[in-house]
């Protein structure tokens, strides 16, 4: 990883944007209430009674064996900084209920928003994506001594990594090291910690697209990666990410939003 702020003002640099819906957007969005029927069956709907807040569907478009899709919320909402608490507690159980139906291989739960990040559907959603065994990536730790913490909040910290690979990423992840996430009653505010960094992201830059993952076992944290360079050849090719914003000036206008 480099930090070359000055690689901030060279040509072509553009931030992206998240696009704002179109009324053809919220007719044909197969993720909002009363479209149901244009999804798979449903394998889990909470709450269990009344009118669904969070339904899971397998992905029409699968990558792997198994993958299925977290819808978040009912109403049309385009990112997750739009979720509430108790929308984000309901998201956290539905990712432990599947696990739970699920136990083989390793699950990865990923969250892709906007259409630079991968996002193929702007209503908010996350995926959970069945692997025969942990990736390399989930092996590494997270240097708790050296991030820049942003804030912290029932015994977990949003910080900027010391070796953040691009501007103004993210972790969450429990003070102390903690194992398996899907059964850690933390899941739930790490969820509502991931929010409310995407809002702070958002006051501070934009709604630019980005990407977040879990990453699981005995020191499990959440990575959050905003879009907001364009991976070239040297991070592709060599895995050397230039950043332009240092970790710790991304660190404190994040924590001064708001």
């Amino acid at each position: 990883m480099a930090i070359a702020p000055g690689r901030a003002k060279r040509p072509g640099v553009v931030q992206a944007q998240l696009e704002a819906p179109s009324d053809a957007e919220l007719g044909e969005c197969p993720f909002c209430v009363g479209h149901e029927d244009r999804t798979p069956p449903q394998t889990l709907v909470l709450p269990e009674e009344g009118p669904w807040q969070v339904r899971v569907v397998p992905n029409l478009y699968s990558a792997v064996d198994r993958q299925e899709v977290v819808v978040h919320a009912p109403r049309h909402a385009r990112s997750l900084a739009e979720l509430g608490a108790d929308e984000m507690a309901l998201v956290a159980e539905a990712w432990r209920v599947r696990r739970a139906a699920v136990p083989e291989g390793y699950l990865h739960a990923l969250l892709n928003e906007g259409r630079d990040a991968g996002g193929s559907l702007p209503h908010t959603h996350s995926q959970l994506v069945w692997l025969p065994e942990p990736p390399p990536a989930t092996q590494h730790g997270v240097e708790r001594g050296r991030w820049s913490t942003i804030e912290e909040l029932a015994g977990l910290a949003l910080a900027c990594p010391y070796a953040s690979r691009l501007p103004y990423e993210c972790v969450v992840a429990p003070v102390e090291p903690r194992a398996e996430a899907f059964t850690d009653e933390l899941l739930a505010p790490a969820l509502q910690l991931l929010a409310e960094a995407i809002r702070r992201l958002h006051a501070v830059v934009g709604a630019t697209p980005l990407n977040a993952w879990l990453h699981d076992g005995p020191d499990w944290h959440i990575e959050l990666l905003p879009r907001l360079t364009v991976l070239a050849g040297l991070e592709l090719g060599a895995g050397v990410y230039v950043n332009t914003v240092p970790p710790e000036e991304a660190a404190g206008a994040l924590a001064a939003a708001f």
